[in-house]
């Protein structure tokens, strides 16, 4: 056994550690004598430990400054302090390389992530098939096959389990469809989605893609991977024709030979969400226009925006066929209308000088064609205002009461008011036309409404405040999106419910009035029916006292009919947005779950008629969230009366409101991605 030190190495080391540390310790010992008296303590207590008998390697302390001052005792030199310079740098090395360890270990392990995504087995085995679904039986009015069972009906056990659910068939694969789906309880439904294409559309943003700002690819979601969610199927085909008697769906498909195919796919709901097209008002020669409705639209414009560019770089180019071809017409002063005339703009002014000759900057025009007094209508005069000036500063002329009468391959003709009130009939050359004017139906809409009695208007099929179309046979078949608008008929419904009232009491309905109290139950009446009519209720008193034309504190049938038709003028069509619609399909994904949880209760009670979704769940109500829309490096927004515009910031703002809307996390991933090229590359001058 040695000695750890020798005693007068232990007392001077213990006398250079401590004495310099006399001035760090004010806060722990307030005075300069306790601090001495506390070293001096500590210096007895090292005399001691050095005076000890020898100890056992393993021995344990019995004192704790023992512990302390014998553990770090050694007769080296205190290593010399290195000044800021050493330190900066020391620690700047310190911390990159710290950094380049963490990213490295990220990518290596995105490596090893990405190695584990492929795979060299065969992981497919035998999957049965059912009979049905290979050799459906025929039937119908057309005698078609009718598909009541899928080849991908028994894929897995809950696949096999939804086989015996009701059969929920979605038309679409729109904003309201993707919101039904999902809200909608994975386990209640047999759920089979039909649509012409197998991608959800970022409608919004479409502008955007076709100048190049985002890649198309950035504004799509495969609706397969949203439709696994609910263990549901999907087919890409179009809808045809219903037979509402049967509850049957006639779909066509092209098959791989290139021949359409019908068949029939039956329903127990039918949820229509297939949109709209494009209104034409009547006017001629729209073959030589531009839409703005799908992928591919966006794909041609931007492909006809570049090729108009490049021809009009040729030397065999004359100058008026250059200013022709360099005349972009945007026809339509709404939202798709104005962002798309802003984001044109942006290419124009941001990226053309870059790669192309500046003379073709000169000679740009953008120009905007509204049948209204302004653009954006829709939004709060003041913001309109905003955008018209801001189109002004950007040189994009604005021409308001005009209206398009023709539309040739090389110029448009249109009719504007003078200053004096008269119309003049104007051309414009052009060698671009957009046509954005309203919503019209499609032809699977028409063939519904053709059907039905109750179907009136000739834009939308009309339903009731559940989204149930009118005149089909009730809780089986619903419309949301652009396709649909509510039908209120206040009026009407509450003219009916007093009708029986009055036989009720034993009274002529046309003889019959009603008291104050009685008017406040039949408000609560059409503010549950008609959520919309709430705004238009909110004071009763003046209501009553209004339509008392009388005086006699009492409302007759006239005047009580009066004030509900003009309640009922009040009530405005829904808007056809995506928020619209967004809300509709999420309404409807939690009115079918409620259907789902009490349809054990009903069947066990024998109820399978009346108005069963009026029991079950309140009706539809819009809340509009706002509007916004991007007018070129700068934006609008209208909030339920708040309405603020603004440069950069309020773009970034706009960004972040359609970013946060997004689908999925991969659109959003892909979103950031696009804006961030854009900001560091431009945007992508090529044709498709």
């Amino acid at each position: 056994m040695t000695r750890i030190g020798a005693p007068r190495v232990l007392e001077a080391t213990a006398k250079r550690v401590l004495q310099p540390t006399l001035h760090r310790w004010p806060r722990y010992i307030p005075d300069y004598a306790r601090r001495q008296a506390h070293t001096a303590n500590t210096l007895h207590n090292c005399r001691q430990l050095t005076s000890t008998t020898w100890r056992r390697p393993h021995q344990p302390f019995s004192n704790p400054i023992e512990h302390r001052l014998l553990r770090p005792i050694s007769t080296d030199p205190i290593p010399p302090r290195h000044g800021p310079v050493f330190r900066f740098f020391y620690r700047s090395f310190a911390y990159t390389g710290g950094f380049i360890l963490v990213v490295g270990g990220l990518v290596l392990g995105f490596f090893i992530y990405d190695a584990s995504t492929y795979r060299e087995d065969l992981s497919y085995t035998d999957i049965p098939v059912s009979a049905e679904a290979l050799y459906p039986r025929r039937g119908g009015p057309k005698n078609l096959p009718i598909a009541e069972s899928l080849v991908s009906d028994d894929d897995s056990p809950e696949n096999s389990r939804a086989k015996h659910k009701p059969r929920l068939v979605v038309l679409g694969s729109g904003w309201g469809s993707v919101a039904l789906l999902k809200q909608l309880n994975p386990e209640d439904y047999h759920v089979t989605v039909v649509s012409p294409v197998n991608y959800f559309l970022f409608t919004p943003m479409l502008p955007s893609a076709t100048v190049g700002t985002l890649e198309l690819r950035s504004l799509v979601e495969p609706v397969r991977r949203i439709v696994q969610r609910v263990k549901g199927h999907f087919l890409r085909a179009a809808a045809v024709d219903v037979v509402l008697s049967e509850r049957l769906l006639e779909v066509a498909q092209v098959d791989a030979a290139g021949e359409e195919k019908h068949f029939y796919l039956p329903y127990d709901k039918l949820v229509i969400g297939v949109g709209s097209t494009t209104n034409a008002h009547g006017v001629k020669g729209l073959e030589n226009c531009h839409f703005l409705k799908t992928i591919d639209d966006a794909c041609k414009i931007r492909n006809k925006i570049l090729q108009n560019l490049e021809h009009a770089c040729l030397p065999t180019t004359t100058d008026d066929e250059r200013k022709r071809l360099l005349s972009f017409v945007v026809c339509g002063g709404g939202p798709t209308g104005v962002e798309f005339a802003a984001e044109l703009f942006d290419l124009l002014n941001e990226d053309l000088g870059r790669s192309f000759p500046k003379i073709l900057r000169n000679e740009v025009s953008v120009h905007v064609i509204q049948s209204r007094g302004h653009i954006l209508n829709t939004y709060d005069e003041a913001l309109s205002r905003y955008a018209e000036e801001r189109f002004a500063h950007d040189q994009v002329e604005v021409l308001t009461n005009s209206r398009v009468k023709e539309v040739r391959p090389d110029k448009i003709l249109f009719s504007q008011k003078d200053g004096n009130g008269e119309t003049v009939t104007k051309e414009l050359p052009m060698g671009f036309c957009l046509w954005s004017t309203g919503v019209a139906q499609t032809d699977f809409c028409k063939r519904i409404a053709a059907k039905l009695e109750n179907q009136n208007n000739r834009h939308a099929l009309e339903t009731d405040t559940h989204l149930r179309l009118n005149g089909a046979p009730l809780g089986t078949v619903y419309a949301i999106g652009d396709c649909s608008t509510v039908q209120n008929n206040v009026a009407d419904h509450l003219v009916t419910f007093l009708r029986t009232l009055a036989i009720e009491k034993g009274k002529d309905p046309e003889k019959m009035n009603i008291t104050f109290a009685e008017w406040r139950k039949v408000a609560q009446r059409v503010k549950k029916r008609f959520p919309q009519a709430s705004d238009h209720l909110r004071r009763l008193d003046r209501l009553f006292e209004q339509y008392d034309k009388d005086k006699s504190g009492t409302l007759d049938f006239g005047e009580l009919h009066e004030l509900l038709v003009q309640i009922d003028s009040k009530l405005t069509s829904l808007p056809a947005t995506a928020q619209r619609a967004h809300q509709q399909g999420k309404y409807l994904g939690r009115k079918f779950s409620k259907l789902a949880q009490a349809a054990p209760g009903m069947a066990a009670n024998q109820v399978d008629y009346g108005d069963l979704d009026d029991a079950v769940y309140k009706a539809f109500e819009y809340h509009h969230l706002g509007s916004l829309a991007y007018i070129g490096n700068s934006a609008v927004f209208d909030f339920n009366g708040l309405s603020f515009s603004g440069g950069l910031l309020a773009v970034y703002l706009w960004r972040s409101v359609y970013f946060a809307q997004s689908v999925s996390f991969r659109t959003r991933v892909l979103l950031a991605m696009d804006w961030s090229k854009r900001a560091m590359f431009g945007r992508d001058l090529m044709s498709y």
